[in-house]
């Protein structure tokens, strides 16, 4: 059972006296969650004086996870998911403080970035939508703002060469990293009225077909470019239904009339993109773009580089060269922080295998799947 901080039973109070006793709590929430900003003020003081960065990926993983445990230990009625949900929007107004934190994403409003940016930095951030990967990247590039969210990897297409490349020609990094768990939501205008038509963005569409057919058998399904762009159809027309966000829903004003099932969730990598890689977490990963020559074994003694050195090659990508055949290149994800002598000391063995590499960030591994 629940701890009850009032000592009272909820069963032997008047609905007015339990009222009073919200109202009560909920005042000192009030005072408390100011008192918290206050010292939230000081840290970011303290910060600028160092000239350290506001957000900390590590530090606010850390933090939910320590009060995911202590609800546990409470006892508490809270789900762990709400526990970060109410937390996520309370640092997300701590953030806002510090000089209005600005958040850059591939649009348009709505999307699937648009969401997971909402989802990791909460409402009170100021969000910047870029119908580009190329003007997310510019923007974080140019100071204009302060981050940039951008899909890395889909579960069901693949790694995303679009992000990958301009990596590569970057100096920027990845600061941290999201992984996303997506269940696609079926909203309309007018709920009363029978669906005629769902669009949706053609991935999206594909992948829940079998459930949109079962449950909208009398549905159209039509393709667009954009799950936002689906939205703005279902806003002007009874009968439109779109396949998207909750968030596009809210910003269209449509109703959620269904949400697919779990089988047809899919999982998303999305990255945070910033000027600078973080502190090591203790739990990192580091992601390389390695350069190779294109020949029998190039690729072996690469990963014997950092196999002798006991690091983890967790996962490969590999990408055609610009303007040179005889050359290969190779991201990689390894385990680490790239200020980890055992990376290091891998990254400058490959020169035995005629290879270099570039460091495009390290980044807490994440502990949890965001969804929503």
């Amino acid at each position: 059972m629940a701890n009850n901080p009032t000592g009272d039973s909820a069963e032997a109070m008047s609905l007015d006296e339990v009222r009073s006793k919200i109202d009560r709590i909920d005042r000192e929430l009030l005072r408390l969650l100011n008192e918290r900003a206050e010292l939230v003020h000081e840290v970011g003081e303290i910060k600028r004086k160092d000239d350290l960065d506001i957000y900390v990926p590590g530090r606010e993983d850390q933090l939910l996870r320590k009060l995911a445990a202590l609800n546990a230990e409470q006892k508490g009625r809270l789900t762990e998911r709400a526990i970060r949900a109410i937390f996520r929007e309370i640092m997300s107004a701590a953030l806002a403080l510090e000089d209005s934190l600005k958040i850059a994403f591939l649009g348009p409003a709505g999307s699937w970035t648009h969401q997971v940016a909402v989802n990791k930095f909460g409402h009170c951030v100021e969000y910047v939508a870029e119908a580009s990967t190329e003007a997310v990247f510019n923007r974080v590039a140019a100071h204009e703002v302060d981050y940039g969210v951008l899909p890395i990897e889909h579960s069901s297409e693949g790694a995303v060469h679009h992000t990958l490349d301009h990596l590569a020609g970057s100096e920027l990094r990845i600061y941290a990293e999201i992984l996303w768990k997506a269940d696609a939501a079926v909203m309309l205008r007018d709920a009363s009225k029978p669906v005629t038509a769902i669009h949706g963005h053609p991935q999206m569409i594909a992948h829940c077909r079998p459930w949109l057919v079962e449950q909208f058998p009398g549905a159209r399904l039509i393709e667009c470019s954009s799950s936002s762009l689906a939205a703005e159809e279902a806003a002007r027309e009874d009968g439109i239904a779109a396949l998207g966000t909750p968030l596009g829903a809210e910003l269209h004003g449509l109703r959620v009339l269904a949400s697919s099932p779990k089988a047809y969730a899919t999982q998303t990598r999305f990255i945070i993109l910033g000027r600078r890689s973080g502190p090591p977490s203790g739990n990192d990963n580091t992601m390389l773009m390695v350069d190779a020559s294109d020949r029998v074994g190039s690729l072996m003694e690469i990963l014997q580089a950092f196999a002798s050195r006991n690091v983890n090659v967790r996962q490969i990508e590999n990408r055609p060269m610009p303007g040179d055949g005889r050359q290969a290149r190779f991201f990689l994800e390894v385990s680490g922080h790239f200020e980890d002598s055992g990376i290091q000391d891998a990254i400058s063995g490959l020169g035995s295998a005629s290879a270099s590499a570039k460091i495009l960030g390290s980044y807490p591994a994440p502990s949890w799947v965001e969804e929503r």
